[in-house]
């Protein structure tokens, strides 16, 4: 009997020998690969057949990566890999900011790559599947872990997948600080990453929670150790340079705290 593919990839990228080589080492870990050369024939292969992930190049002539992503978003939360150019950080941030699930830069292992097609699509599966527990709630926030909605005040939140992965994971821990190391562990299931991906989910998920993102109420930093969900808690002065968070330079931001922990 023949063993059923793991799940869809589409593979987006115009280098056709890098799409090869990416198809070829999906195909033989057991995916049913699909593959398109620019963005527009992206949007019609995941239109006719969605894929269960895609992985993503930022550089496409014409419609690039990130307005291929953004549209797929539109569309559903289908988890999306972004290959990028080593050194572009900006670019690789923007991805994940426009709701990318994770990055490989250039020049990258095939083998890692299909490592990291499994881990997202794990996490993206263990995420859809029934909870037991009920919902949770943090002031106006409700978060139905079993229905995969979140709202506040009523209204229903734009959460990427990591979004709400990462706002349940808070809410199920209320009080403690957790340090990206472990967040990177906990909700990304990686033992090993750029950190500054869990500082970018943060970012984005108080500009979706918070009141003024600036000044969070829910999610705190705790200098030096890592982000901690204080329920219900009032704004309290932070130590430091007063910066508003979302304005921060995350390069020098990252260097830093590599050291010291998050400041932002």
């Amino acid at each position: 009997m023949q063993t059923p593919p793991l799940g869809r990839v589409l593979v987006v990228d115009d280098d056709p020998t890098v799409a090869e080589v990416v198809a070829g080492y999906l195909d033989r870990a057991g995916y049913d690969v699909d593959r398109a050369a620019d963005g527009p024939a992206a949007l019609d292969r995941a239109h006719a057949q969605p894929p269960d992930l895609v992985v993503l190049d930022l550089m496409l002539p014409g419609m690039d990566g990130l307005e291929v992503c953004r549209r797929l978003r539109e569309r559903g939360p289908v988890p999306v890999i972004m290959l990028t150019a080593r050194g572009d950080e900006g670019e690789r941030i923007l991805g994940l900011e426009v709701g990318a699930d994770d990055y490989v830069t250039k020049p990258f292992s095939p083998r890692e790559l299909v490592l990291r097609v499994e881990s997202v699509l794990r996490r993206a599966r263990a995420a859809g599947a029934p909870k037991p527990s009920g919902p949770l709630r943090a002031g106006a926030l409700t978060v139905d872990p079993a229905a995969r909605r979140a709202t506040k005040g009523g209204d229903e939140l734009a959460l990427t997948i990591r979004e709400f992965d990462l706002l349940a994971f808070f809410l199920r821990h209320p009080g403690r600080a957790f340090d990206r190391e472990e967040l990177m562990r906990e909700v990304w299931g990686w033992d090993f990453g750029d950190l500054s991906t869990v500082t970018v989910h943060v970012r984005r998920l108080r500009g979706k929670i918070e009141d003024d993102p600036a000044a969070p109420r829910l999610i705190q930093t705790v200098w030096g150790v890592g982000y901690r969900l204080d329920p219900g808690s009032e704004p309290q002065p932070q130590p430091g340079p007063t910066v508003a968070h979302d304005q921060t330079d995350l390069t020098e931001w990252t260097e830093q705290t590599e050291r010291t922990g998050p400041r932002a």
